[in-house]
């Protein structure tokens, strides 16, 4: 369904969440490293699923951040554990083989991150997707990989990719929860979070975001085009329960889970939004002030600005505001079961975006966590069992 015609509203930004203005002095490599300790202690982003000690070690000995030093470094780290994986597969050691592949394929992904700005990096991500593939190929449980015909950018004919994963044996007509990240997190990352949603029963679908990772869109306002194969493929499985669809978008990927809430409510049994922007994250000001946010490691706005096809902070300003569900009249629609959740503190994403939205449309669902950006305490296990409430 399309969007109302877009409209030009104000809304005065409250102080829920605002962050303080930051410098915008690089990190120190002795600080790049002390951020990367708190993370992978705290198992923050970029660290889901990766082994501790082996990731310790690479923090202690990473030569710089820079994008050549920085992609070399976690790529030697992911060469090291494919070669054990080979070795292992060579034997008939599957679940050896697994378990070094995956590790292989998080250090790739770390090699890339936050997003493949440098050749580097780019060849990073490449190394990433062929563990992944190897990955979900050993799995016990089927992972199914695809690829839709689809018109791309400037019309141009493109390729749409997105995988399946099915909950273990036993689970007959499954409802499916579709996921997807942000500007960093894509859909092989997306894969480690949504096995909670595996266990209790349900299929979980992975796709890239506008802007990312193998999305043949950019990011813009009628880009949730981009889910409607999706929609009519999962209609024509007869093994999974199309009327029993969720989306679960994570960071920026909230956005398009609330906006897909509103224009595709009718093949939708609920979205959550779990710390993406509005209204307000889109604004001049907001980015002014977000634009180096703590919470970041490195190049928060360059790859923003690649959601849009640029790379510059000014080049995400001057394209961020037309993303606004409040300008485009999408809040006022009707919308499925919506949850919004997110971290009172986020630097990031507006948090007082969470209240802007439940002053339009329909009553919706929120909490606001302590903690910065997507929030902290038991984020995930409301997520999870509201999903359950609701698909079920």
């Amino acid at each position: 369904m399309p969007a109302a015609p877009s409209r030009t509203r104000t809304h005065t930004p409250t102080r829920t969440g605002s962050p303080s203005p930051t410098p915008t002095r690089p990190r120190t490599l002795p600080e790049a490293q002390q951020w990367l300790r708190e993370h992978l202690e705290q198992r923050k982003n970029p660290f889901n699923a990766i082994s501790h000690d082996a990731a310790a070690r690479h923090i202690e000995t990473l030569p710089g951040t820079d994008p050549q030093s920085w992609a070399g470094h976690w790529l030697a780290g992911a060469e090291d554990f494919a070669s054990r994986a080979r070795g292992a597969e060579e034997s008939g050691d599957r679940e050896e083989a697994l378990e070094n592949w995956w590790q292989a394929y998080q250090f790739a992904f770390l090699g890339r991150y936050p997003s493949p700005l440098h050749p580097a990096k780019l060849h990073a991500y490449d190394r990433a997707l062929q563990y992944f593939g190897r990955v979900s190929a050993l799995e016990r449980t089927p992972v199914q990989h695809l690829a839709s015909p689809f018109e791309g950018r400037a019309g141009e004919g493109e390729v749409l990719r997105f995988f399946v994963a099915r909950p273990p044996a036993g689970a007959a007509r499954p409802p499916v929860v579709m996921m997807w990240g942000g500007i960093d997190v894509w859909k092989e990352e997306s894969y480690a979070r949504g096995r909670p949603l595996r266990e209790r029963g349900f299929a979980t679908l992975h796709i890239d975001m506008p802007g990312v990772g193998q999305s043949p869109v950019l990011a813009g306002r009628a880009a949730e085009r981009q889910w409607d194969p999706v929609f009519a493929w999962l209609r024509g499985q007869k093994d999974l329960d199309a009327d029993r669809v969720a989306a679960l978008g994570l960071s920026f990927g909230g956005y398009w889970a609330m906006k897909l809430a509103h224009t595709h409510r009718e093949q939708l049994a609920a979205a959550v939004n779990w710390g993406g922007g509005v209204h307000l994250t889109f604004q001049p000001e907001w980015q002014e002030r977000s634009r180096d946010a703590s919470s970041y490691l490195m190049d928060l706005m360059p790859a923003r600005a690649r959601v849009f096809g640029g790379s510059t902070f000014e080049d995400y300003v001057d394209r961020c505001p037309e993303l606004s569900l409040l300008d485009q009249g999408v809040l006022d629609l009707p919308c499925c079961p919506l949850l919004l959740v997110n971290g009172k503190d986020d630097l990031q994403n507006a948090s007082a975006d969470l209240c802007l939205a439940l002053e339009h449309g329909g009553p919706k669902t929120a909490r606001l966590f302590p903690g910065g950006h997507m929030g902290e305490g038991p984020v995930l296990p409301t997520v999870l069992d509201w999903l359950t409430d609701r698909l079920r």
